[in-house]
């Protein structure tokens, strides 16, 4: 069973080598244009503030998407979970 640096890793070196309008096309699908373009500004910001962090603010840009998207899951189970019960009720 794989890691989760593991599976992380595979995942870089997958959009790494992708085309970038395959990458595109796959930003869109997955998290849409919206949330694209609010990482684009928040991310913008954060390096206007504070050149000299780039390499921290991008590490901190990566952890927050992934925290997002375990928050998504959580919540998502969850919603499925009470759908669940009120269905068997």
């Amino acid at each position: 069973m794989k890691t989760k640096k593991d599976l992380a890793v595979d995942f870089i070196n997958t959009i790494r080598t992708m085309e970038p309008s395959a990458l595109n096309a796959l930003i869109v699908k997955e998290a849409g244009e919206e949330l694209a373009q609010f990482f684009l500004n928040y991310s913008a910001n954060l390096i206007s503030k504070d050149p000299s962090r780039v390499l921290e603010n991008t590490s901190s840009l990566m952890l927050m998407g992934y925290l997002i998207r375990t928050y998504e899951e959580k919540n998502t189970q969850a919603a499925q979970g009470a759908f669940q019960s009120y269905a068997f009720a």
